[in-house]
């Protein structure tokens, strides 16, 4: 079980590199003004969202349940970390309708909007590391 608790984490934070960076990346398309960049950009997010973000997030969800089915946890503290997880996978979906703007040409968001978006995995991350290495219900 400790190998499949290994898996988990590693996808766990390759998932997080992304959800960190991509909306870091929006900051920067937001604020480019030229063709070249906003194409470079546009490559960018693509290779991160389809060839990190989302094989990460893909495989911390399944070692994850591979784990919840190993150990049996359970407590409220179990349905609130599977809450926040719910969460980041709207979060990561979202992120994906902001590419395919992006893609398309369609932002609507300033860099100022994408910088208070960055911030959003950051709670969510500390809100699920408390959750599980505290149990505190």
């Amino acid at each position: 079980m400790l190998w499949i608790k290994a898996w988990h984490i590693i996808f766990m934070v390759t998932w997080f590199a992304g959800l960190f960076y991509l909306p870091r990346l929006f900051v920067y398309h937001a604020m480019s003004d030229d063709s070249i960049s906003k194409e470079r950009f546009k490559i960018m997010e693509r290779k991160l969202f389809f060839g990190i973000m989302t094989p990460g997030a893909i495989f911390t969800i399944v070692f994850g349940m591979w784990l919840w089915q190993g150990y049996r946890f359970s407590g409220g503290w179990i349905h609130a970390k599977l809450s926040l997880v719910a969460l980041l996978i709207i979060y990561h979906v979202y992120c994906g309708k902001l590419l395919f703007d992006f893609k398309h040409d369609r932002n609507q968001h300033s860099h100022v909007y994408y910088r208070w978006l960055n911030e959003v995995p950051v709670v969510m991350l500390i809100g699920i590391i408390f959750l599980v290495v505290l149990k505190p219900f």
